[in-house]
């Protein structure tokens, strides 16, 4: 085994973005990352820089929508440490056109949205994370104090989107905003599975970022975007398990 006191956080969609973010707030606690992408190559440019400012990070083959991945990532965890600490499952996809504008409301809503759409969206952001979750969980609770986060979103909360006078009310993005409120659903769920034990399991909303997803006119730079991600990855022990937060703050289900 390799450095066998320090805790092994594994970040899906870690490449770039949110996930890279989360992943440079949690290698400046000295914790080794293992960077999940899809393609290999994009992982390995990330896990280079991080290397070059400090951080011992490594890049993995992940795809959440590919259990074969999943079975590699156990492998090598399991064989190297014995254990995972922390698991931050961020990637996600949005396939649908994002608008807020109660005028001109997106084409993508519950009555017309394909079901191709509403399927490959949750292929991504919940089958395929519950499917990485449920492999490594045995990892996870051989950890002293396991740590996982999904990487929900605002929109997936149910409450703000039945409110009429909710900032998010008329962004009827049905298949992202659905598969985020399921995700949360696994959230509360599975902390309630495994509220005897250390592990902690939260809902993580980024904030409105500057990412290929959120776009330009978000409220946030993507340095800021990992920083809820990292808090709940590193709650001590006498912290809340089955909440969904921002910033340090609870947010409607």
């Amino acid at each position: 085994m390799t450095n066998p006191d320090r805790r092994v956080a594994l970040i899906t969609g870690a490449n770039r973005g949110i996930g890279l973010e989360t992943a440079k707030h949690l290698g400046a606690d000295g914790i080794i990352l293992l960077l999940g992408a899809r393609k290999l190559t994009k992982g390995e440019v990330a896990a280079t820089t991080l290397c070059k400012e400090g951080f011992d990070a490594e890049a993995v083959h992940l795809d959440v929508t590919d259990t074969a991945t999943h079975e590699k990532i156990y492998e090598l965890i399991n064989r190297r440490w014995g254990r995972l600490d922390i698991l931050v499952n961020n990637a996600g996809v949005c396939l649908e056109s994002l608008t807020m504008d109660s005028a001109n409301p997106s084409a993508d809503q519950a009555s017309t949205l394909s079901l191709e759409t509403l399927r490959e969206t949750f292929d991504t952001n919940f089958f395929g994370t519950v499917a990485l979750t449920q492999k490594l969980l045995p990892l996870i609770r051989q950890a002293p104090a396991g740590r996982i986060v999904n990487v929900s979103s605002i929109m997936g909360s149910l409450t703000l989107h039945a409110d009429p006078s909710s900032p998010i009310y008329h962004s009827n993005v049905f298949a992202y905003n659905a598969s985020k409120a399921a995700l949360n659903s696994f959230t509360i769920h599975l902390a309630s599975e495994l509220r005897d034990t250390p592990i902690k399991v939260n809902s993580a909303h980024p904030g409105w970022v500057k990412t290929e997803l959120g776009g330009e006119n978000a409220d946030l730079e993507v340095s800021e975007g990992g920083k809820t991600s990292a808090w709940l990855a590193t709650l001590p022990g006498d912290s809340p398990t089955g909440g969904y937060f921002h910033a340090g703050q609870s947010l409607p289900w």
